[in-house]
C-alpha cells in the first residue's frame, strides 16, 4: 500500500541520560514518530513514548557499527519514504559531535521535510548535575568543548591550543586518549590543573573520579572508570561547594590541600 503521509525527518536530541532530561517537544515528536532510529547513548527507557513506531538500533557498541553513516543516511530516506515521520534520535544534542546536520543536508537532498528538536549536551548538563560551573567569575570567562578523537580516530589538534588557555575544557569521547591529552597539558604548562572525569553522567549508574594533571590517570585505573566518560579540565572543578563535599567524603585533608588548594 503507498504511503499517504509526508516523508519527514526530525532531529532530535535525547539528552546526556537521564530520561527526565529531555525535552516536551522531543517527547511530542516520538509519540509522533512512525520509526525511531536510535543510538548507543540514549537512554531506552525513552522509546516508550514512542510506542505506535517501528524502532531501529543503529548505534555504535564497542567498536562496532550497526550500520554506517552512508546506510543511516539511507534508511532514513527508504523509511520517510515508506512510513513517514522518522525521528532519528541522539544522545546529548544532534548538532554537538552528532552528525545531525549531516543526516539533515541528506535528507534535504531528496526533498524530505525536516526539523530539528535540540537536546541538552552532555558537555553542558554532566558537568552542571556534577556541580560544575564551567564558567565563573574571576576563574574561567569562557569554555572550549572538543572531540577527543576525530574523523580519522586522532586526537583534535584543538586540545594543544586548549591546553594553554585559562579557559574550562571538556572533552567528549576522549576516555582511549587521556594519557595523550595528559601528556599535552604537563608539556604546556606547569600547574597541576584539578580534572573531572564523569561516566554514565546523569544516570543512576553514574561514576566520577576527581584528581589532577598529575593524578588522574592513576585514580582512573584505580576507579576502573571508562567510557562513556567525559573529562572537565580546569579551576572550575575544583570551585563548588558540591564537589568540596566529594573532595572530603573521598580524599583526606593532605591530598584536597596538596593538590587541590582548597
Amino acid at each position: 500500500m503507498r504511503n499517504l503521509k509526508t516523508p519527514k525527518l526530525t532531529i532530535v536530541g535525547a539528552g546526556p541520560g537521564d530520561v527526565e532530561l529531555i525535552t516536551l517537544k522531543a517527547i511530542k515528536a516520538l509519540e509522533s514518530a512512525d520509526v525511531v532510529l536510535y543510538d548507543a547513548l540514549v537512554n531506552e527507557e525513552l522509546l516508550d513514548y514512542a510506542s505506535n513506531a517501528e524502532i531501529v538500533f543503529v548505534g555504535k557498541r564497542l567498536g562496532c557499527h550497526a550500520y554506517t553513516q552512508d546506510q543511516i543516511n539511507e534508511l532514513i530516506v527508504s523509511m520517510a519514504n515508506r512510513y513517514g515521520h522518522v525521528v532519528r534520535l541522539k544522545g546529548g544534542d544532534s548538532f554537538v559531535f552528532g552528525r545531525g546536520s549531516e543526516e539533515i543536508d541528506y535528507a534535504v537532498k531528496f526533498g524530505l521535510e525536516t526539523a530539528v528538536v535540540p537536546g541538552i549536551s552532555s558537555a553542558l548538563g554532566v558537568p552542571a548535575s556534577a556541580g560544575i560551573s564551567l564558567t565563573q567569575r574571576k576563574i574561567a570567562e569562557s569554555f572550549w568543548v572538543i572531540t577527543g578523537t576525530t574523523s580519522d580516530h586522532k586526537l583534535s589538534k584543538d586540545v594543544h591550543l586548549a591546553s594553554q588557555s585559562a579557559a574550562t575544557v571538556v572533552i567528549l569521547m576522549g576516555m582511549h586518549k587521556l594519557e595523550e591529552i595528559i601528556a599535552i597539558y604537563q608539556q604546556n604548562r606547569t600547574d597541576d590543573l584539578p580534572i573531572a572525569i564523569i561516566q554514565n553522567g546523569t544516570k543512576n549508574s553514574e561514576q566520577k573520579v576527581i584528581g589532577t594533571i598529575s593524578t588522574i590517570t592513576k585514580l582512573v585505573s584505580e576507579k576502573n572508570i571508562s567510557s562513556p566518560a567525559i573529562i572537565v579540565i580546569g579551576e572550575v572543578v575544583k570551585n563548588t561547594s558540591k564537589l568540596t563535599e566529594y573532595f572530603q567524603e573521598h580524599f583526606d585533608d593532605e591530598f584536597i590541600f596538596q593538590n587541590l588548594n582548597l
